[in-house]
């Protein structure tokens, strides 16, 4: 009896524990109590059981905190097979208790990339808890909200984008009732939901709504951070992350990031202060990913690269190219060693940042290295989206437009001609089913496509696919300018190409007058980021009205040939 008491004490002990941040305390008291328990069950299964369970679930979250990802699901599947056999015979007491643990099993099988087992667990464990909450709403919504919080994550994983949104809608609602009557205990659960929330009305392109809910998200988490910040830094640097890629997403660049260059500062304190819990990754970059970082929490490793992938955006965005290529390279280091231990969840943010570094090569004029970079991307999205079409084919989309960027750049036209296509094509299809999240993405793609298919002497599919891309950035500029005046600029000026390439100087020359336009007013706020743009725009203007004034002297024939080119055609990585 003493033992039973002790375990029960020291199950309490491990969640004061970890409710005050110390996750390592808090696994050593769950680990205890899992023995006692253990040895108890042992002699009297049918007293005891219950109470292991409990207890396995415990220290699955524990184990997981401190990163130890496969003992962690070792834990929570051995809780989940006790609660079933106890909710089989008893199901009004331990329906509940299997519930919780259910919810656990799906967040671990994620954790190692299991993802369709995954999302099964969580349904499961939804259908429990609605069918409990559906008669004790007071005691039950707060668990159910928190399945279809998991359920929304693991809808999303496998593409299914707006069952996603509806079910984190529904957390949200659940958890703001919640938190209306207290929020001491449910701020943080509300702002979890919140967080997700963006993310699910980002995917669905409803861009605004997405800022709207992660700045609510950013209020709730930095008070709640202001009174705990051991227990709630890591969290606020989440939503502050997640705010950087909204706000850049509205064209609000230098708001983007100051956002995400504090999430980085906070992850960088963590790591400081605790490193045997947080493990950011600035000591793995002195000590090149020594063998003695191995065994810290993989997850704050995985924090800190995606804070460092967007910042590296945002510098970028405002024209601090060498600062993004240092960062990003930084991601990369950190996501590689990641997806070395564990491919099956890391590959896909392995290819994200080599992607982003392929871009910041190119962009330092290192063409040669941004190439190699994007060609593994390429060859990790392939594989992802082998497997799972329907989440990691936009992915692949980008791989494939910008390493067709890079082959242009260095003479391989055709390579880059046959890799835009498949871009194209994917990015068609994308957009077929959701417009509003893939439209820009394959404007992008068509204004390439038009410039190597103008390398290859297609004039005219050329022109078809210049003004298909102009149509679509025009579309997405009347609704969001600050964000799409600047790609529409870069279409116009590649139509030009076009236009003259048929002998259509006057419509070339209108063309390229409204890019002008648009650089001229782009460059008044941000002179460092489209000077050279405008300066390049000026020079096209120059060059056709030139050919224009001189081509009274010229023959019908010659006319056709279009005119000398000036300065180089820009393509969208």
């Amino acid at each position: 009896m003493f033992n039973a008491d002790l375990a029960k004490s020291l199950t309490n002990l491990s969640a004061h524990l970890s409710a005050i941040g110390r996750a390592e305390e808090a696994f050593t008291a769950v680990q205890e109590a899992v023995d006692l328990h253990r040895a108890l069950a042992a002699e009297h299964p049918a007293v005891f059981n219950a109470d292991l369970a409990k207890s396995l679930t415990n220290l699955s979250i524990y184990l997981s905190a401190i990163g130890r990802t496969e003992e962690a699901l070792t834990a929570v599947q051995e809780a989940v097979d006790l609660h079933r056999a106890l909710a089989a015979e008893r199901p009004a007491v331990f329906n509940a208790d299997l519930a919780h643990s259910l919810n656990n099993l799906s967040v671990r099988l994620s954790a190692v990339g299991r993802t369709e087992e995954a999302l099964t667990a969580v349904q499961e464990a939804v259908d429990l808890r609605r069918a409990l909450a559906a008669e004790r709403p007071a005691v039950f919504n707060a668990d159910l909200a928190t399945s279809l919080n998991n359920l929304s994550a693991r809808l999303s994983a496998v593409g299914r984008t707006e069952e996603a949104l509806t079910a984190v809608q529904e957390a949200v609602d659940l958890r703001r009732a919640l938190a209306a009557e207290r929020p001491a205990v449910f701020n943080a659960h509300l702002a979890r939901s919140l967080n997700n929330l963006s993310a699910r009305l980002s995917a669905a392109g409803r861009t605004e709504e997405a800022l709207t809910a992660v700045q609510e998200a950013v209020d709730l988490r930095r008070a709640l951070a202001a009174e705990r910040p051991a227990v709630f830094n890591a969290d606020l640097a989440q939503s502050l992350n997640n705010l950087s890629a909204r706000l850049s997403a509205v064209g609000r660049t230098e708001e983007a990031l100051t956002a995400v260059q504090e999430a980085v500062d906070l992850r960088r304190a963590l790591a400081a202060e605790r490193p045997a819990v947080f493990n950011a990754d600035l000591a793995a970059s002195l000590n090149n990913l020594s063998a003695g970082l191995s065994a810290r929490p993989a997850v704050f490793k995985a924090g800190l690269a995606g804070s460092l992938n967007n910042l590296s955006a945002c510098l970028s965005d405002v024209g601090r190219t060498e600062e993004a290529l240092t960062v990003i390279q930084e991601a990369v280091d950190l996501r590689r060693a990641l997806a070395a231990e564990r491919p099956a969840v890391f590959n896909a943010d392995l290819a994200l940042s080599l992607t982003s570094l392929s871009a910041d090569l190119a962009a330092v004029g290192r063409m040669e290295e941004a190439l190699t970079a994007s060609q593994k991307a390429v060859d990790l999205c392939r594989a992802l989206a082998a497997e799972r079409p329907t989440v990691f084919n936009a992915d692949l989309s980008q791989s494939l437009n910008n390493l067709s960027v890079y082959l242009s750049a260095v003479g391989r036209t055709e390579e880059a001609l046959m890799l835009v296509q498949e871009a194209v094509d994917l990015r068609r299809a994308l957009a077929a089913e959701r417009p509003a999240v893939f439209n820009a993405d394959l404007a992008q793609s068509l204004t390439n496509l038009s410039a190597d298919l103008a390398a290859t002497g297609r004039t005219e599919e050329a022109l078809t696919a210049s003004q298909k891309a102009v149509n679509l950035r025009r579309t997405l500029a009347a609704e969001r300018p600050a964000v799409f005046n600047a790609p529409l600029a870069r279409s116009l000026y590649s139509l030009s190409f076009r236009l003259s390439d048929i002998g259509e100087k006057e419509e070339a020359l209108a063309a390229v007058q409204e890019a002008v336009d648009l650089y001229r007013t782009l460059g008044e706020e941000q002179p460092d980021l489209y000077s050279d743009n405008l300066a390049g725009s000026l020079k096209r203007l120059s060059t056709i009205t030139s050919s224009m004034c001189s081509s009274r002297s010229k023959t019908p024939r010659q006319l056709l040939g279009g005119d000398a080119r000036g300065p180089d055609e820009w393509r969208d990585a």
